[in-house]
């Protein structure tokens, strides 16, 4: 049996200022090759089928992955079949993956379906991870104990001076490096754009689109072998 691992997008497509946002493609591309050679990949985003991708990311992201992720015919399938989070089973897979974008700090910071499964992969001991702005989605997670997910951990996310340089401060509820601090994470970055991936326990975050991949690597390598 292959390992399988739940990607979880965002159905956000506004930002706060009314902007188009979503999922960024490279931070869903770049993981997604380097894991489905090796584990069995299913899809999920609070509403379902055909979450939205930034759009900027889009045009940003030329690479041969990011490419070939929005024509690959098994990603179009995964996408127009993705499932409503309340359909998913936890027992069902060994890792929860939170792919970046504005969204997710619009929808699934907040959303109780999405709180509760983060709750119950990472108590599970499972795989939690996340990229770039994927982290807002665990800030509401807890341990057995009912502490954050975050508290005397080592975590990274899109950094507050990353925000700033992508003038996107405002169009947010919050920053995801602040609301991390303030829940008692230890947080660690690179300089910007550059990439950082941090392993604590079982919670996996990256930094930022470069991070992408190499949260992918960190993902296989803690994947239970076939």
């Amino acid at each position: 049996m292959s390992p399988r691992v739940l990607f979880v997008f965002t159905s956000a497509d506004k930002t706060l200022l009314g902007g188009q946002t979503g999922w960024y493609l490279p931070e869903a591309a770049h993981p997604y090759y380097v894991l489905a050679p090796h584990a069995e990949i299913d899809f999920a985003a609070p509403k379902g089928p055909n979450p939205p991708v930034d759009e900027g990311s889009v045009q940003m992201f030329k690479d041969d992955e990011s490419v070939k992720f929005l024509q690959d015919e098994t990603v179009k399938s995964k996408l127009a079949s993705t499932k409503k989070l309340s359909d998913v089973n936890v027992k069902d897979y060994d890792a929860i993956f939170y792919v970046g974008g504005h969204g997710p700090v619009l929808d699934l910071a907040t959303d109780p379906v999405n709180i509760a499964l983060a709750n119950e992969f990472f108590r599970a001991g499972k795989i939690t991870s996340a990229v770039c702005h994927g982290p807002a989605a665990l800030v509401g997670a807890t341990d057995a104990n009912g502490k954050s997910i975050f508290e005397g951990r080592e975590a990274t996310c899109f950094t507050n001076a990353e925000e700033e340089a992508v003038k996107a401060v405002e169009t947010i509820p919050f920053l995801v490096e602040s609301r991390i601090r303030e829940l008692g994470g230890k947080f660690v970055n690179a300089d910007l754009w550059a990439p950082k991936v941090v392993v604590a326990d079982n919670l996996i975050t990256g930094q930022n689109p470069a991070s992408a991949g190499p949260v992918g690597q960190a993902i296989l390598a803690a994947l239970p072998k076939a």
